[in-house]
């Protein structure tokens, strides 16, 4: 067997069962030929790479180079397929699009079923990465376009598109001394945003496109952040708010997603912290498909909203 995604399977469920009669049947194979795989690896390897001595079993030293070494096939043999796409399949238009996972979680939805629908013969593949590492890949032709939010920091050799803009709001759990029990969207001069801000900080990581306009709100606002936790997920953090471990600043398209509790949202005002949404690719000619894709972007009226 030489499928890597295949005998990582394998190695999960032989680990989650710990036993080669239980992982067999559940593999749908038989046990021989189970013992005989890891045997022949093993074998192959020079050394053990499962610790069978004792349960649950573990993989040794030498099984987890192996097992990371069948990671890194696999990916590679994806990106492989990605990169040779053109050419096994020159009838098909590919659109490399770099995105934040968080905002894409949002906003991808919203567009490209319309333009899939449109545009049947156009396959896109995802790039989710940091705004600054996704401007860098587009200017390398890397990716065709690349959709994020406040484009004034952008490369001005860039064609920006705008489209649509979205609230943000302190997001107060019932943790909070300032929460207010019977209430959900306060009034923006209902508290001292200052006074709020100088509360425990759940935060999206450095590089992120919200922190960078969070630490903008703050310089203006003249405050340090007492940060006590830090992710690289919006979603992540705006959840670890909901649930009391401190407060956090979030778009109204990630906060209508989370389960509803109670908590309080504070709007922020849009001159101090505001969103735009922008597709910006590389200037001069374009595919077809690339330019409908554009086109369509500031037609969806991208209005993230709450109540």
């Amino acid at each position: 067997m030489n499928n890597p995604e295949e005998l990582q399977h394998f190695l999960d469920v032989l680990l989650k069962e710990s036993n080669f009669t239980r992982a067999a049947k559940e593999l749908y194979i038989s046990q021989p030929y189970l013992t005989q795989l890891i045997g022949r690896i093993e074998k192959k390897l020079g050394t053990k790479i499962i610790n069978r001595d004792e349960r649950p079993y573990t993989l040794t030293p030498a099984g987890l180079i192996y097992y990371q070494y069948l990671e890194n096939v696999s990916y590679n043999k994806q990106q492989l397929g990605r990169k040779l796409e053109a050419y096994t399949h020159p009838d098909q238009q590919i659109i490399k699009i770099g995105i934040l996972e968080s905002l894409g979680t949002y906003l991808l939805p919203e567009i490209l079923p319309q333009f899939l629908q449109e545009n049947p013969n156009v396959k896109i593949q995802l790039f989710e990465n940091f705004p600054r590492e996704n401007e860098r890949r587009l200017l390398n032709g890397e990716l065709d376009c690349y959709i994020g939010q406040t484009p004034e920091a952008l490369d001005s050799s860039l064609d920006v598109v705008a489209g649509g803009e979205e609230r943000y709001y302190v997001v107060i759990s019932p943790a909070s001394p300032y929460y207010q029990a019977g209430k959900f969207i306060l009034n923006s001069d209902e508290l001292d945003l200052k006074e709020v801000l100088q509360e425990p900080l759940v935060l999206s990581s450095p590089g992120s496109a919200i922190r960078h306009q969070v630490n903008g709100l703050f310089q203006r606002l003249r405050l340090e952040k007492n940060i006590v936790m830090e992710s690289n997920s919006i979603i992540t953090a705006t959840n670890l708010a909901i649930h009391g471990v401190g407060i956090t600043i979030s778009s109204a398209s990630i906060i209508r997603r989370m389960e509803q509790t109670p908590i309080n949202l504070l709007p922020l005002d849009r001159k101090l912290m505001d969103v735009v949404f922008f597709i910006t690719s590389k200037s001069g000619e374009k595919s077809p498909a690339l330019e409908n894709l554009i086109s369509i972007f500031p037609k969806t009226h991208l209005q993230a909203k709450i109540g």
